[in-house]
């Protein structure tokens, strides 16, 4: 069995598209736990409107690639259209942030809302000074 942590995130009608991917997710994975929604200004193309974030923690027999690949079929299903502008408006974005237990995006240890989500799910996984803990792997 592997677990993941997902981040979603959404700044266009951001409730209705984080409870529509989170049914999508919920019907393909089993989710053990999810952090509680939280508005945040944008992280680096600052001229637009701001997101509402969350994570959840899901248990699943698919490897890394088959999430993806699904993680990519929801944010396409609910509209999500990648422009030049990576940080751009968008309907959904939903990333594999942790992998059992191995950190697979940067972002968690420089933006403050998806540390705090990693830490509230996993918190075993990130030690007080925030970066991965060196026996993590142990710990759990």
């Amino acid at each position: 069995m592997n677990f993941a942590i997902i981040s979603l995130g959404s700044n266009i009608e951001p409730e209705k598209n984080i409870r529509k991917s989170k049914a999508i997710l919920s019907a393909e994975f089993r989710v053990l736990r999810e952090t509680v929604p939280v508005k945040t200004k944008p992280m680096e193309f600052k001229q637009q409107p701001d997101f509402i974030n969350m994570a959840i923690l899901v248990e699943t027999r698919k490897t890394l690639q088959e999430l993806n690949k699904k993680l990519k079929e929801t944010e396409k299903l609910l509209g999500r259209i990648k422009t030049e502008n990576k940080a751009g408006p968008r309907t959904i974005d939903l990333d594999a942030v942790v992998w059992n237990l191995e950190l697979k995006d940067r972002h968690v240890l420089e933006w403050p809302f998806l540390k705090a989500s990693v830490k509230e799910l996993l918190p075993e996984l990130l030690n007080k000074t925030g970066k991965q803990a060196p026996n993590w792997a142990k710990q759990i």
